[in-house]
Formats: structure tokens, sequence, C-alpha cells
């Protein structure tokens, strides 16, 4: 009697091994370890500090920040502080002056957030002011002498002090493309053939304007005399504070302006005259279309209706090769019926089947069918040289 139980032993080859179960779900595991790799990926690069991008920076070492400024500054003695609130700089100010030392603020208000009030309070802490291409109101803010006087022209890639203030001759030329032009008590780098200079300072020195942001970038901060004018500037005093200013900086107003508080007040006057032209223009163009006719509803359109209503259509844009298009495909399509090839027949195989009809070459009736007008006496030909063409194929 045989042991019926060696039948359900598994055998040797039937066992399941670690290998054969990877084999069977290796593109499961290769795509969860791409997964996971993105994911660590993704949170690494989200946790990483991201560096300042923001122009004149001294966080950024961009071609447009200002970090090789900071550190030459920081070489010759000048404790370079930066800011990016009003209420910082106010700190900051307060602090150097418990500690006795002088202070400088760069100012550079790319997008005029500051008030002409901020500003004047700002002019007043800080021992020397330096700002940096100003807008017309933060020129107003900062002092009544300074006026904008142009831009420098295209193509001027640097400018000769020109004047007699210590610190421009010392520095002798320096960058100018891009630059902004401005006038003040004392005034240098002057562009050629034009009003005002890339350099301005008030009387007593405690202001001064510079009309380009090239001379402080990393770009061009070693090129010609931009590090001398830097260093000069901006390294009087032991302290410098530079001031980015941000939305924060920006003043809230006391309510909300009004509609009327924005509109100019020409509005006044022009509104209601505006108004009534309008009603005016809706009367006249209304008595013109007349009253609403009322009809049952489905509306049946003649295709003659439609087809003449098209052909204005047409007629009106000057659409010649567009009305040639849709005559063309109209005459193929009743030459393929006249000629039983079918729907499905394109415009090489009606011709050909129309020149075997007619007994002609191929080419002669595709001239006919092919053919593009250019004004609307062609188009009237060419729809009568294809008329004559179809009754031709119908005639025999």
């Amino acid at each position: 009697m045989t042991d019926q139980s060696a039948a359900v032993r598994p055998t040797a080859g039937n066992t399941p091994t670690p290998r054969r179960a990877f084999r069977r779900h290796r593109t499961w595991a290769i795509l969860a370890a791409v997964f996971v790799a993105a994911l660590v990926l993704t949170a690494v690069l989200q946790l990483q500090p991201r560096g300042d991008r923001a122009a004149l920076s001294t966080r950024n070492a961009a071609p447009e920040g200002a970090r090789a400024t900071a550190e030459i500054l920081g070489r010759h003695g000048v404790a370079v502080e930066q800011q990016d609130s009003l209420e910082g700089t106010a700190r900051a100010l307060e602090a150097a002056r418990r500690a006795g030392s002088g202070t400088t603020v760069l100012l550079y208000d790319r997008n005029g957030y500051l008030g002409r009030e901020q500003l004047q309070q700002l002019r007043e802490a800080a021992d020397r002011l330096v700002v940096v291409t100003p807008r017309l109101t933060t020129l107003q803010g900062v002092g009544s002498g300074f006026a904008q006087a142009g831009v420098v022209r295209d193509g001027t890639v640097e400018l000769a002090p020109a004047c007699a203030d210590a610190d421009p001759a010392a520095a002798g030329s320096v960058s100018a493309a891009d630059g902004f032009l401005y006038l003040g008590e004392a005034v240098c780098y002057p562009a050629p053939g034009g009003r005002g200079g890339l350099y301005a300072r008030s009387a007593d020195g405690r202001t001064v304007v510079l009309g380009t942001t090239a001379i402080l970038s990393n770009r061009a901060l070693a090129e010609h005399g931009n590090a001398a004018l830097v260093l000069r500037t901006l390294g009087r005093e032991q302290q410098l504070v530079w001031y980015l200013p941000g939305m924060a900086d920006v003043a809230a107003a006391a309510h909300p302006v009004t509609l009327d508080e924005l509109a100019p007040p020409w509005t006044r006057v022009i509104g209601p005259w505006l108004a009534f032209v309008a009603v005016l223009a809706m009367l006249w163009r209304g008595r013109r279309l007349g009253p609403l006719v009322f009809e049952p509803i489905p509306v049946v359109v003649k295709a003659v209706e439609t087809a003449e209503g098209r052909a204005r259509l047409y007629h009106d844009a000057g659409a010649v090769d567009r009305a040639a298009d849709v005559l063309r495909a109209g005459s193929l399509v009743r030459l393929a019926r006249a000629l039983r090839l079918g729907p499905e027949a394109g415009a090489a195989v009606i011709v050909e089947a129309a020149a075997r009809h007619l007994g002609r070459t191929p080419e002669s009736v595709a001239a006919v069918v092919d053919d593009i007008p250019r004004s609307e006496t062609g188009l009237v030909h060419f729809a009568e040289r294809l008329d004559r063409l179809e009754k031709e194929v119908h005639a025999r």
C-alpha cells in the first residue's frame, strides 16, 4: 500500500525563495525606492536655508547684490548692519547714539515705500544719509535742495568727477551705465550735454544722492573708481546702517480711501455729462432698431437665404480666398457625386476621374479647379468655369 501523503509534500522546485519573491515584485520595489528618494530630496531642499536675492542686499552674493561692498567696508573698520524695517533702523541708530559712535544710513527704497514724514525722521536721526537712485517722492522727503535731472545716455560706460568735491575727485571715474542724474548743492559726474550728475550732495554734506546702483553691486565694484567712491562715501562713520525698506514700512491710512477720493476732480463735471450723452445714444440707437418682433419658434430659414447671407458676409469682409474655397469644395462634392466616387474621394482623385471622363489631361482640369482668384471679378470668372466644368461632366 503506497503512502499517499507523499503526493502532497512540496517539492524543492516549488518552494518560494526570497530571490524569486524579489523578482516577482521587482517593479514595485523600484518604484517605491524612487518615490522615497524623491520625497527625501524634496524635504532636504525645503529645509535648506534660502539665500537673500534682494538687489543691493549685503547678504546677496549674486552680481546684483552688495555683499562684496559690505565685506570691504568691514575690513576698513566700518560695522555694517542691514535692516529691513524703519523700526529696526531706528533702534540701530539709537543704540549707536548711546554708544557715542557716528552713523551713516544707506537708503535704497526702489519701490518708494517710505512717506515724507518717515524720510524726514530718518534724516534727522542719522549723522549722514546716502540715498541710492531715489524716486521723486523719496527725493522730496530727504531734502528740498535735490531734484531729478534725467538719465545717462545709452552707451555711456563711465563718467569723470568734473568737480572739486573731495570724495569724487579722489575716486576718479565710476561706472555710469543705466544711471540717473540729480541736481543738488554740489554735483559731480555730470553727463555730456546734460544737467545734473550721478553724485549730488547737500550744502552741509549730511545728505548724498547716488544715481546708480552699479558702483555698489558685486558685478561692478572692482571697475574704475567704484570701490574708492563707495569707501569714501559710506566709510566716514564707524557705524553703517544698510536700510532696504519693505512693505511693512508703508504707512497705514487713518481711514480707507473712498472711490470719490481716488477719482480726479474733473470727473465731477465730466461724469454727469458723459452719462447724459450715453442715455441719448441709447435712445437714438434704440429708435433706429425699432420695436421687437415676436416670431414662433422654431424658425425655418431657407437654404437660399443662408447662402445669400453668407455671401454678403464674404463680400463685406472682402474674403475672396474664403469664398473661392467654398465654391471649390462645393464643386468637388457635386463632381464626386456625378462621377460616383463616393464621399471619401480626395480632390486629386476627383480631378483625375473628371479628366478621364471628359477625355482631357488632368492638368487642364486641375487648372480650373485649383485656380486662385485675386479679386471679386476673378471670383465670378472662377465660379463660371466651375459651373461650366460641372455641366460638361453631367452632359457626358
